[in-house]
């Protein structure tokens, strides 16, 4: 089974910065997908990149493009997201996620949170001042 596992939230300021780990182990095919969300309490999960460890895309909503920025090491099978200019209401807990590719299936189908089957614990990070 797909194993999801990551780390690096914490407090920091309107304006700071942090950069979260993704590792992803268990895997029997190289190709699979490495998403990020995050949920805010009363708020619906949302996804904040979702990247293809194939070919290196990247998907950003319009919420967090320019800020955040997900990078892959296919040597060490993780997923950094580094998160600049954070503001409070990126407060959440941030999810890494994985799922394989299935045939015939586009990036952007392979992004929908419904696709995803293995999910980490969760990072918390805070905003605030």
């Amino acid at each position: 089974q797909l194993q999801v596992v990551e780390s690096g939230g914490g407090l920091v300021q309107p304006g700071g910065s942090l950069r979260l780990s993704c590792e992803v182990s268990g895997f029997t095919s190289p190709y699979y997908v490495v998403g990020w969300f995050r949920q805010a309490p009363g708020k619906e999960r949302e996804g904040v990149s979702c990247l293809s460890m194939n070919t290196g895309r990247t998907i950003y909503p319009d919420s967090v493009k320019g800020r955040f920025t997900a990078s892959r090491d296919n040597a060490k099978n993780t997923v950094d997201l580094q998160l600049n200019n954070l503001k409070p209401e990126d407060t959440a807990v941030y999810y890494c996620a994985a799922a394989y590719f299935v045939d015939a299936v586009t990036l952007q189908r392979m992004c929908e949170i419904r696709k995803f089957t293995s999910w980490g614990q969760g990072t918390q990070v805070t905003v605030s001042s």
